[in-house]
């Protein structure tokens, strides 16, 4: 005897004890007739049977994806040091929470010494050049100097001021206030400070180490606009709107999380899928970048047949209902199911099947499959 024999044997014997306990003379009126099986009204109501036709309810049609947590490229730093230099101090670590401004690195480069020095220099030059081409304007007035002498002067004045306007650019990416800049305040050392509040994710250097302008020192993330980054499917993204509705929950927990469809991909990838973007309705600090997520993306409520998920049995590969084809008898017929959402399921029935007539075994289908099987191999 296989399993299954095994499994649907052990099912009718059960039965049949329930209504030899209910009534010790009945008498076994189960007769197969192909995929049919008839039961007394004592092995009805013993086996806890209920009927109910297949009814249309409104389900939410949903698309399952995966995907993570993401921050967008305007809430992530890479923090690095202008013109490069030697680590001297930091009090980072990673997961620190940093706020914008605040002080995070000391960085040390004797170049730092020379753009200030120049600065100074080219500064005192422009008051000089200024002064210089006053004059020499004055005098064209008068015809006392050549026109020439007059353009050489503004020449000079304008090649000054445009060499100490980028001395005092390269000084505002060192952070050094060019207007407190003084011969005695000159340093050889620039304060690295945050550019926005959030959380320090990685740190790269250790003090001491020499960094190049190119390198990154420490990272900075701003968790409080974090997204859900899915990965879907192509064949799903004509379902797929902005604004619909997202349902997720994260690896470690139960709980279910809500956002929004906010952007669709506009490219496929090799594998054929898709990326879209979705915000959180509800912001949550202490949820980390990378988080491994499965959602369902709701695609719209419609009334579709359904019926309860204990319904539908699974058998042989198939998927199954059992009918009351009349008084006490009953048959097994072949369905696909779809969406499935609060117990119920979607039920798609063969053609020219008449729902609205013919109930359908909604509680304890199995034991009525049981018999029918049971009788068939008994013959």
């Amino acid at each position: 005897m296989n399993k299954l024999t095994t499994f649907t044997y052990a099912l009718s014997l059960v039965l049949a004890a329930c209504s030899t306990k209910e009534n010790d003379q009945v008498e076994s009126t189960t007769v197969a007739e192909g995929d049919t099986v008839t039961l007394s009204k004592e092995q009805f109501n013993t086996a806890g049977i209920e009927l109910a036709l297949i009814a249309d309810r409104p389900l939410s049609g949903t698309i399952p994806v995966s995907g993570v947590l993401d921050v967008p490229p305007q809430n992530m730093q890479n923090i690095t040091a202008p013109l490069g230099g030697f680590l001297r101090s930091t009090t980072l670590l990673q997961g620190m929470r940093v706020t914008k401004g605040q002080l995070i690195a000391v960085v040390e480069n004797p170049e730092y010494v020379d753009i200030q020095q120049d600065y100074l220099d080219t500064k005192s030059q422009v008051e000089f050049l200024s002064a210089e081409y006053e004059r020499q304007k004055h005098l064209a007035q008068e015809n006392v100097n050549a026109q020439k002498t007059l353009q050489k002067s503004l020449a000079d004045l304008t090649s000054m001021k445009a060499r100490n306007s980028g001395l005092a650019a390269k000084l505002g990416m060192l952070n050094i206030d060019v207007n407190k800049l003084q011969p005695e305040s000159i340093r050889a050392t620039i304060d690295l400070r945050a550019p926005m509040s959030g959380y320090v994710t990685e740190v790269f250097s250790s003090v001491g180490a020499f960094v190049s302008p190119t390198e990154v020192m420490f990272k900075i993330v701003d968790t409080e606009h974090l997204h859900a980054e899915l990965i879907c499917f192509e064949r799903d993204i004509p379902r797929i709107k902005v604004g619909q509705k997202i349902r997720f929950t994260l690896a470690h927990e139960t709980e279910e999380r809500t956002a929004r469809v906010y952007l669709i991909g506009r490219e496929i990838n090799a594998d054929r899928t898709v990326r879209i973007h979705g915000h959180l309705d509800k912001e949550d600090r202490e949820l980390i970048p990378g988080m491994y997520l499965r959602a369902l993306i709701e695609t719209g409520t419609t009334l579709l047949p359904s019926l309860p998920e204990e319904a539908v049995i699974s058998f042989e590969g198939k998927e199954i209902i059992v009918l009351q084809v009349s008084d006490g008898t009953y048959a097994l017929m072949e369905i696909t199911t779809g969406i499935r959402e609060n117990g119920y399921v979607e039920v798609k029935t063969p053609e020219g099947f008449n729902a609205k007539e013919t109930p359908v075994v909604i509680r304890n289908a199995y034991k009525v499959l049981a018999r029918m099987k049971n009788k068939e191999e008994e013959e």
